[in-house]
């Protein structure tokens, strides 16, 4: 996978910065027990949880090239938000406590 747009920028502006980021690109990125339409998979669902609109769109699109269906994508995407929106849910109690 080639090196994120953003990252990419850094190769000339901070040459060694950027071989250490790039670097941790190409461990993610590389070859592990997951395969890459999981690690693509929850990154849409980081990318969602953290507000990354360009983000869940660029991953969705390439997920659907990979052919993950979109009610695969909303399943991701309902997962995130009950995940997300229980985080909401435990810490608003901290308004009842006595």
């Amino acid at each position: 996978m080639p090196s994120l747009p953003f990252i990419e920028s850094f190769k000339d502006k901070d040459p060694k910065f950027y071989e250490m980021i790039n670097g941790i690109q190409e461990l993610v990125n590389g070859e592990s027990s997951l395969d890459p339409k999981t690690k693509l998979m929850i990154a849409l669902a980081v990318d969602a949880a953290e507000g990354a609109t360009q983000g869940v769109a660029t991953i969705s699109d390439i997920l659907r090239n990979m052919g993950v269906t979109d009610e695969q994508i909303a399943e991701v995407l309902r997962i995130t938000y009950f995940a997300k929106g229980n985080t909401v849910l435990s810490q608003s109690m901290a308004a009842f406590k006595k």
